[in-house]
C-alpha cells in the first residue's frame, strides 16, 4: 500500500474502477464510494469502530466486496492548516493499513466536510437522530465528491494535453 497524490492516483487507476471515501471518526468510520465513471459519491453504511484489526477487516472486506481500487480519506486539518492530534491518528491509521493492503490511499483535506453534510441533511429535513446515524458516511460523501471532482479536473487536462 502507498500513499499517493490526487494526481499520482489520477495515472494510476483504469477506467471502470470505483474509489471509496472514508472519514474516520473516534466511534465510526464513516464510508462512501464512487460509481465506475468516478462522477458521483454515494454514502455507505458506517463501520462501527471496535479495535483496530477488527476495523480494518471492515474496511477491506467492503473493498473486496465493492472491487475499490483505493481510498480517499479525509485529513482532519484544524482551520488555521495546521495539524493536530486527529491528523496524526489519521495518519497512524493509514501506516498501519499498510501492513494490510496494496491498495493506495489519498489523503483529502476534510476541512468542513461535516459541516456542509449536516448542513445537507438539513436542508433534507432528516431527524437529528438519523442525523446521528448518517452525519459520517455523508461526510465521506463530501470528501470523496472533492476527490472525484479533482480527478475530473485532471481527467480533462490531460486529455487536452492529447489533443494539442
Amino acid at each position: 500500500m502507498t500513499v499517493l497524490t490526487i494526481e499520482e492516483m489520477a495515472r494510476t487507476l483504469a477506467s471502470g474502477q470505483a474509489i471509496a471515501g472514508l472519514d474516520l471518526g473516534t466511534k465510526t468510520i464513516g464510508l462512501s464510494m464512487s460509481d465506475l465513471g468516478r462522477r458521483f459519491a454515494t454514502p455507505r453504511p458506517v463501520i462501527r469502530r471496535v479495535k483496530f484489526t477488527v476495523d480494518a477487516q471492515a474496511l477491506l472486506d467492503f473493498a473486496t466486496a465493492e472491487r475499490i481500487a483505493g481510498f480517499i480519506i479525509g485529513l482532519p486539518m484544524n482551520m488555521d492548516g495546521s495539524a493536530g492530534p486527529r491528523v496524526q491518528a489519521t495518519r497512524a491509521f493509514v501506516r498501519n493499513m499498510e501492513q494490510k493492503t496494496v491498495l493506495p490511499f489519498v489523503y483529502w483535506d476534510e476541512r468542513l466536510s461535516t459541516v456542509a453534510a449536516e448542513r445537507t441533511l438539513i436542508e433534507m429535513d432528516v431527524s437529528r437522530a438519523k442525523r446521528a446515524e448518517r452525519i459520517d458516511s455523508a461526510a465521506a460523501s463530501f470528501i470523496l465528491q472533492g476527490a472525484l471532482d479533482r480527478l475530473s479536473l485532471l481527467a480533462m487536462s490531460a486529455g487536452d494535453e492529447f489533443s494539442a
